[in-house]
């Protein structure tokens, strides 16, 4: 594994920038920019680099959707929100077709939100590509074919030119996969999810969404301190706070930033990346919850590693 790109990243459901927004930005660039000049393209694009992500980015609107880069010809994908459907284009715009691929998808979770993209996923209407849908659900056939028979899809699951194979995972077992180690776990959450480790020669990455942790449990804590241990990247559900997460909104199966730092420095993980993003919040208030972990790790650090906190955003690429 070399890398990790990151098409969808918002939790529940997708969401977009409104007109609100886009104007905020841009007079967040232009009182930025008063007095400037720009003599050159170059100029103008360093300043621009040089702004707040809140103002000259945005962290995206996409469902969960993560791509996983191995070593081999084969793709590792983890879950399909509507971010699968620009990760298909971008395959298909590389490769081409007629040009069969493998395609290995983990599923964390059946609700919808975690599986929408698959009918918009366009290498599996191509005849030749393989895609593999790995899960621990028993109903995960069932809940793929469903949402694209009427009148749920007007596109008929029957119409896939790709060949689509299930493999029922059983939780806590590797699993030996095109190259790399893949272990899924239980997670609490409504009817169940399952976070996946994967693990090469070199390299560990820990996707672990959906999940709710009980922090007055400390059989779970300590195996999901196993489950997250010396990985490279743990992605993490941080969609709450911890007063959210604890009192209004326990037991509605996500977690937080807080969680996530305390669990992934008990680890020794190398780098936190805070996914699930709540769909209500806004760049600027996703740009000042990272700022804020930054600082929590920080002082709650004490003689281990520093552990790299980064917040995913729809398009981000990470090099392990």
């Amino acid at each position: 594994m070399n890398e990790v790109v990151f098409w969808g990243t918002r939790g529940s459901l997708p969401v977009s920038l409104t007109h609100r927004d886009i104007r905020e930005k841009i007079t967040g660039a232009l009182m930025a920019a008063n007095g400037k000049s720009f003599k050159t393209r170059a100029m103008l694009d360093e300043f621009v680099d040089q702004l707040p992500f809140a103002i000259n980015g945005t962290f995206g609107g996409n469902s969960s959707c993560v791509e996983i880069v191995g070593d081999g010809p084969a793709h590792f994908i983890c879950d399909m929100g509507s971010g699968a459907r620009a990760l298909g284009q971008a395959k298909i715009a590389k490769y081409g077709v007629p040009n069969p691929q493998t395609y290995h998808i983990f599923i964390s979770h059946l609700h919808w939100d975690h599986l929408m993209g698959f009918p918009y996923f366009a290498p599996m209407y191509y005849p030749g590509n393989r895609i593999v849908i790995h899960g621990c659900h028993p109903h995960l056939e069932a809940s793929f074919r469903q949402q694209m028979h009427a009148p749920n899809f007007p596109v008929d699951y029957a119409q896939a030119g790709a060949r689509i194979e299930f493999d029922l995972m059983t939780p806590g077992k590797p699993h030996y996969i095109s190259g790399l180690n893949v272990t899924p776990k239980l997670q609490h959450h409504a009817g169940d999810s399952y976070g996946y480790r994967f693990e090469s020669l070199d390299r560990t990455v820990v996707y672990s969404t959906d999940s709710e942790h009980k922090l007055d449990n400390p059989a779970e804590y300590e195996a999901f301190v196993r489950f997250f241990a010396k990985a490279d990247l743990v992605i993490f559900d941080a969609m709450y706070s911890l007063a959210e997460a604890v009192s209004v909104k326990a037991d509605w199966g996500h977690s937080s930033n807080v969680v996530g730092v305390e669990l992934c420095q008990a680890a020794a993980a190398r780098r936190l990346a805070l996914f699930h993003h709540e769909p209500m919040h806004d760049d600027k208030q996703l740009s000042r919850l990272v700022a804020e972990t930054r600082r929590l790790e920080q002082i709650t650090r004490g003689n281990r590693q520093p552990l790299e906190i980064i917040s995913a955003y729809d398009g981000l690429s990470v090099t392990l």
